[in-house]
């Protein structure tokens, strides 16, 4: 009897020494709690839920993490990325570089194609006191060598000195593409002229005669009223419209740096940036502008930047 007695105070003995040694750390986040939500009134008791430290650490940082990833993922997908500082200073400056270039560009070309208009409407309205042949040789003198085609840009600045271009953008006219405005780029200029076949605008007698020392930067052909007037050659219509002083005129790009001008017409039957072929008709005779006498063509022929005589390259008999 002594025996089990003492066997069961060692027992207890060394459950108590059990209970005073220090546990881990791990061991006390498994010790297993309940939380009890009770009526403040009644005490009764509405719901309990029994976690642990552990449980309680395992959700704290699961949401956490979870929270941390879904900003990544918000700030990656979305423009907030924007905002960080010093993240999109660089993507910034690259669209600021690129919209201020595509600005002067724009201004360039509004620049060019304002001058283009100018001469242009210079040419119709028969003000070309700078397209003397003086003026045109003293423009022309310091790239007399030059042989590749420009832009209306230099056409504008410098009419005698190089080739026009149809399109008012047009870099690199020489490659013989099409313009942006469909307009046909002026080609090579190593064909002159006289290798050229020019449809007559118009069969009649040739009233006034090419005089650039009077301004007189064409000819004349009396042709009875409403007769058609046709293509020269194949290309597109650059401008149609109505001036006091030269009434209904169209002017025609053409390639190899050529532009036909046809004036003092009464209807034009083509628009700007219309596709014409050679022989097509594109306005009927008439008496329109106070330039006019009678009905008749005013037809004028432009060669790279130049007024050239009409009737030493087309028969109009």
């Amino acid at each position: 009897m002594q025996k089990y007695l003492a066997a069961a105070r060692n027992f207890l003995l060394s459950f108590r020494r059990q209970e005073g040694e220090p546990r881990s750390w791990l061991d006390r986040l498994r010790d297993q709690y309940r939380l009890v939500i009770v009526n403040d009134e009644t005490f009764e008791e509405v719901s309990s839920l029994k976690l642990s430290p552990l449980s309680v650490y395992i959700f704290l940082s699961s949401l956490i993490v979870g929270t941390a990833i879904m900003v990544v993922v918000l700030i990656i997908s979305t423009p907030l990325k924007r905002y960080i500082p010093g993240y999109g200073d660089f993507q910034r400056d690259s669209e600021i570089a690129s919209l201020t270039q595509k600005a002067n560009a724009l201004e360039k070309e509004i620049s060019a194609q304002r001058m283009y208009n100018e001469n242009l409407r210079k040419i119709l309205t028969g003000d070309l006191a700078d397209f003397t042949e003086e003026a045109v040789r003293g423009k022309s003198k310091a790239d007399t060598s030059r042989t590749t085609t420009t832009s209306p840009a230099d056409f504008a600045g410098r009419l005698g000195e190089t080739a026009l271009s149809s399109s008012p953008t047009a870099e690199n006219p020489a490659a013989g593409q099409a313009s942006p405005k469909g307009l046909p780029v002026a080609q090579g200029s190593d064909q002159t002229l006289e290798h050229i076949l020019f449809v007559p605008p118009v069969s009649g007698e040739i009233t006034a005669r090419f005089d650039p020392l009077k301004n007189h930067f064409g000819i004349d052909i009396a042709a009875p009223k409403n007769t058609a007037v046709k293509a020269a050659a194949d290309g597109v219509v650059i401008l149609a419209g109505y001036t006091v002083e030269t009434g209904y005129s169209i002017a025609i790009q053409h390639s190899h740096n050529i532009v036909t001008l046809y004036k003092h017409n009464s209807v034009l039957l083509k628009r700007a940036n219309t596709p014409v072929k050679a022989g097509e008709a594109i306005a009927l005779i008439g008496n329109t502008g106070v330039e006019s006498s009678g009905p008749h063509l005013h037809f004028e022929l432009w060669y790279r930047g130049r007024p050239v005589n009409p009737a030493d390259y087309i028969g109009f008999r």
